[in-house]
């Protein structure tokens, strides 16, 4: 049944549906890309490197092998999947939950390179001076580290979201493709080419989501432009 401007109900639910996965995506990952893009920026340890490696694995390991991993660890026939499912009576794997995780762990790496990177660029004196004017690590981060690589931030929420929006191989392995609940714009795409005849609405989805990756780039670069101009 067609809707609004020629798209069918199953197509704007797959819309919407990526649209939600990018934004919570994007929420979860770029608290969690500020502290390891601080850690790597900022602290010194042993075994550094290895976990460098690890937070940039998934963009090296094909997709695929990433959403077999997760099923592996969140399935229902793990050991961590089975005690979540018998005591909270959480299902993960083949849920709108897992279509979220399986973008997360596939764009974190990106977000985590543009925040270390933005945070790598401020001065160590400028926090420095902070805490010896008498303020704390946490407030200096805070009232510092942040306002200062905000720019790189915002890079990479919005490197996180694009990426999310385009996520496929993961998402199918541990989410599934299932319509209403894990089916996302690549995956709607995947299940058109199957079916002959629906080359028109197949274009209309791969418009939709280079409109919307398009959109979130330009934003990003109009708050990139705005935030120079601000600084003089």
């Amino acid at each position: 049944m067609e809707t609004w401007i020629g798209f069918t109900s199953a197509e704007w639910q797959a819309i919407g549906l990526s649209v939600k996965v990018a934004l919570a995506c994007t929420l979860v990952t770029v608290p969690l890309a500020i502290a390891a893009g601080y850690l790597l920026a900022r602290r010194r340890f042993w075994g550094k490197s290895v976990v460098e490696s690890l937070f940039h694995l998934p963009l090296v390991m094909p997709p695929v092998t990433t959403g077999f991993l997760l099923l592996l660890l969140l399935g229902s026939r793990s050991p961590l999947g089975e005690w979540l499912e018998s005591v909270f009576g959480i299902r993960i794997a083949f849920s709108y939950a897992a279509a979220v995780i399986a973008a997360a762990v596939v764009s974190f790496p990106l977000a985590v390179r543009a925040v270390r990177t933005a945070m790598e660029m401020v001065d160590p004196g400028l926090e420095e001076a902070s805490r010896l004017l008498g303020a704390s690590r946490l407030k200096t981060f805070f009232r510092i580290t942040i306002p200062l690589a905000l720019p790189g931030i915002l890079s990479g929420a919005i490197l996180s979201f694009a990426r999310s929006l385009g996520e496929f191989g993961a998402t199918i392995t541990f989410a599934g493709n299932i319509a209403g609940e894990t089916q996302t714009l690549p995956l709607a795409i995947y299940a058109l080419m199957q079916v002959p005849g629906k080359e028109e609405a197949t274009l209309r989805l791969v418009l939709v989501s280079v409109v919307i990756s398009l959109a979130a780039m330009l934003l990003s670069e109009w708050y990139l432009q705005k935030m120079k101009h601000d600084r003089g």
